[in-house]
């Protein structure tokens, strides 16, 4: 799939309650390694533990070019009053030819317990929506992660069911929930 086959990035950046969700920038390196000091957020991405400023920056820099590379759409998720970077989702769309999607989420330990994700993901589902041809978006969530599927819950995600042994993660095959949210029509 080419980058052609994405839509353009949206003029008018998706908003719901407490959030926007923008472009990342270089302002976002120091929310970036907050989040890296999360044992489990690099576990699932590809940003290093403890990151340093460079390798915090390089991470910047990859999560600009995933709408270049037709992979998708990475957020900066950022407090709708001040502006400041409380996290990151992504609208992922490698298998949009088929109509799906998935969507991931993380807040920085700085920023948790307001509600932020969930607004988040709101935000994010309804991009998705003005998206061409996506009908679906998934998560998948650990078991364990009660705070996750609250969060998927609260944007009005679905579980579906569990697979098991789905996704490797340090080095161990986890069993991961689904959850999805289906447009209508």
């Amino acid at each position: 799939m080419g980058s052609s086959s994405l839509p353009p990035w949206p003029d008018t950046p998706p908003a719901h309650g407490g959030v926007v969700l923008r472009a990342v920038c270089e302002t976002d390196v120091g929310m970036a390694r907050e989040l890296s000091t999360d044992p489990y957020v690099p576990a699932i991405g590809s940003l290093p533990v403890n990151a340093s400023e460079d390798e915090a920056l390089a991470w910047v820099h990859r999560q600009r070019e995933r709408h270049v590379e037709a992979a998708g759409f990475s957020f900066t998720i950022a407090e709708a009053g001040s502006g400041a970077a409380a996290g990151h989702c992504g609208l992922w769309l490698k298998e949009l030819g088929e109509g799906r999607g998935s969507a991931g989420y993380s807040i920085a330990p700085s920023a948790r317990g307001r509600g932020l994700a969930a607004d988040a993901l709101i935000a994010l589902t309804a991009f998705g929506w003005t998206v061409p041809g996506l009908f679906r978006i998934a998560l998948y969530i650990e078991p364990w992660n009660v705070g996750s599927i609250r969060t998927a819950e609260r944007a009005g995600y679905v579980r579906e069911g569990l697979l098991r042994r789905h996704q490797e993660i340090n080095g161990q095959r986890r069993d991961m929930l689904v959850f999805a949210a289906v447009r209508d029509g």
